[in-house]
């Protein structure tokens, strides 16, 4: 796309155009982005210039507060040209979600940049109660995108001043997120993976150091949340599920187009028939499409249904909550299928680093591995259909 259509695109409200806008640059640098693991500048350049890391930000912090489905579909456009981009922005979308449970001061200046981004991982981390704040310690892992963070989070449990853990009314440790600049931990340079490389989730690691009260934050926590309205009602688990959802909706879309495109050049070798003029081609793609629109639109309505209900109900439901864990588990294991599919069928091309399935396959299994991959989920969806009252942190 021209650089002028591209500016065009970019001054649209709506980050699915401004995505699709900047998708082709960005399929274009897939391969730097797994060689050096990271997202270079000028990706980084066009991501900041289209405003995508901030859709889920709040409007009173310069963001776009949009529906969870337009970011998952901003999500899926991306991913569809480099499975590692989409990854970090997810990650780093779900990160400012976190900003509307900060004191104002402290979201203001953390996502107070245009180019502000945030990463944390999971880990163990320990945060003792001091005067006017928090001594903190832990390591972490898995902080993807944290080569282009500006901030960096650190989950940590909360001792006392006599030494105890606090506890929240339901008997489980409090959790606290600790915010400190990106200069702050020391970080481990542990990621060699199989797929996602370019997402770079390393580990890093923070000693004794001192945090303010108001750079720390409760995530989901409805005595703490500062910033109202429907997608706030949302939990950030939703929001990261959704949003990796996105990402492996986007790669086995991504590895479909690849193989139909091939199959309309291609005939396969030890035969004189071309491909697309296989009718068992022609059914696959036929059925494969159909299940990659289905698991996307179905995630699509839910969504939008669970925004409906906490714009009118002010809150969500067990229900929604069951139906968004339903749909997003099953959207990330049919995209899988999809892509496993595509890549067999595409037969020996699929295998070089040269063509675009390759990376594709590794990402999307990598992708699944996840959290919210587990089919683990699915047993709590089930407990609430048959009339059960499942709960979970990822529920």
């Amino acid at each position: 796309m021209e650089t002028a259509n591209i500016a065009s695109v970019l001054g649209r409200t709506d980050p699915v155009s401004r995505a699709r806008a900047i998708a082709p640059a960005i399929a274009a640098a897939a391969p730097r982005i797994e060689a050096d693991k990271a997202l270079p500048l000028d990706v980084l350049d066009l991501m900041h210039g289209a405003r995508l890391f901030r859709t889920l930000l709040p409007k009173a912090y310069g963001g776009e507060q949009v529906t969870p489905s337009v970011f998952f579909r901003m999500q899926e456009v991306i991913a569809a040209a480099d499975g590692s981009t989409g990854w970090c922005l997810g990650q780093a979308s779900g990160c400012s979600f976190a900003a509307a449970y900060m004191a104002p001061e402290a979201a203001s200046e953390i996502w107070g940049n245009s180019r502000a981004v945030v990463a944390w991982g999971f880990g163990n981390g320990t945060a003792q109660v001091v005067p006017g704040g928090y001594r903190v310690s832990g390591t972490w892992s898995f902080a993807s995108g944290n080569r282009h963070a500006t901030w960096i989070g650190g989950h940590c449990r909360i001792k006392e001043a006599d030494g105890s853990i606090r506890m929240a009314a339901g008997g489980t440790p409090v959790e606290r997120t600790m915010m400190v600049q990106r200069d702050v931990p020391r970080f481990h340079d542990v990621w060699d993976v199989v797929g996602l490389r370019g997402t770079n989730s390393d580990t890093y690691t923070i000693e004794d150091i001192f945090v303010p009260e108001e750079y720390s934050v409760c995530r989901d926590s409805d005595a703490e949340r500062w910033i109202q309205g429907p997608l706030y009602q949302f939990t950030t688990s939703q929001l990261y599920s959704a949003g990796f959802a996105g990402v492996s909706l986007g790669i086995g879309r991504g590895l479909l187009d690849a193989l139909v495109s091939l199959a309309r050049g291609k005939t396969a070798a030890a035969t004189t028939k071309p491909m697309r003029d296989s009718e068992v081609l022609q059914n696959g793609i036929a059925q494969n499409e159909a299940k990659l629109r289905s698991a996307r639109a179905w995630l699509i309505e839910v969504l939008d249904e669970a925004y409906e209900v906490a714009a009118t109900a002010g809150h969500i439901t067990t229900r929604e909550r069951a139906m968004i864990r339903l749909a997003t588990t099953s959207a990330i294991h049919r995209a899988k299928e999809v892509a496993e599919w595509a890549y067999h069928e595409a037969g020996a091309s699929a295998i070089m680093q040269s063509s675009p399935f390759e990376r594709r396959m590794r990402d999307i299994h990598a992708s699944a591995q996840q959290v919210h991959g587990r089919t683990a989920h699915l047993e709590l969806c089930g407990q609430y259909f048959l009339g059960m009252n499942p709960s979970g942190r990822f529920f």
